[in-house]
């Protein structure tokens, strides 16, 4: 059982801290950074449009923050089926300093059966992150909607190199749900529980963030609680843990515990 406090200490270790917005800017890019330096440690990620790679790096490494990652997206939010498109994408973003990609399948393909282009445009990407990087790919749960569907895109990225499978983008009515989790992480230990896990969309509170600590615990273990296996896509839910972390710290100040 995890509790409340620990939640929240992992939500933040394990969060890429995203800002995925059409009216960014550097500005509110340096924000972001700032406030990834938090009193109880950093994000494991921080996650961005590719054009604000190289500044979200920059404004990182002068606040100390050099050794936390930068994380982009491509074939972003609409999973296109045009893998050149995707691949020219995918080389941009590394070309800019991106230590992470996280790449929308072509889910709509995928619903339609053409699993092929899927597992194709996967290997690709991958081929061009290398090993060195990390490539998470978006399978969008909440579209795909069936856990026979999740269960298979899972198996199917896997199969393809993904380093992560991720739930959302966070851009649809439906993201990240428990549900979608449990066939993901099935799917992973499946395939022997090397393949990191992102919960993205929907996760906004220390409450949420626990369950899903707890879902991956029941599924692969307390090890798999790490930022090389489990991560939280959020931008909001930074602000919730930092509250939950303070009041327990407040509490224990007046020597009263939960």
């Amino acid at each position: 059982m995890i509790d409340i406090t620990t939640a929240a200490k992992l939500g933040i270790q394990l969060m890429d801290l995203t800002s995925l917005n059409l009216d960014d800017t550097p500005a509110k890019i340096s924000e972001l950074c700032t406030t990834a330096k938090t009193d109880y440690g950093q994000p494991a990620a921080l996650c961005v449009y590719p054009e604000h790679v190289a500044w979200a790096k920059y404004q990182c490494s002068q606040r100390g923050l050099a050794t936390m990652k930068v994380a982009t997206v491509t074939n972003f939010p609409a999973g296109y089926d045009d893998i050149e498109r995707a691949l020219e994408e995918t080389q941009r973003a590394i070309s800019a300093g991106a230590d992470e990609v996280d790449v929308v399948m072509p889910y709509r393909a995928f619903l339609q059966g053409d699993r092929q282009l899927a597992k194709e445009l996967i290997t690709n990407c991958k081929g061009i992150v290398g090993d060195a990087k990390g490539l998470k790919v978006i399978l969008e749960t909440g579209v795909l909607e069936q856990p026979k569907l999740i269960r298979d895109a899972s198996l199917l990225a896997i199969d393809a190199g993904a380093d992560f499978i991720k739930t959302s983008t966070g851009k649809v009515p439906v993201n990240a749900t428990l549900g979608a989790a449990k066939e993901m992480l099935s799917a992973i230990k499946e395939t022997g529980g090397r393949c990191g896990f992102k919960a993205a969309g929907g996760v906004r509170t220390a409450t949420d963030a626990q369950a899903y600590l707890q879902l991956a615990e029941s599924i692969l273990g307390r090890d798999y609680l790490s930022a090389t296996t489990f991560r939280f896509g959020a931008s909001g839910l930074l602000t919730n843990l930092q509250q939950t972390l303070a009041g327990e710290s407040s509490m224990n100040q007046s020597g009263t515990s939960y």
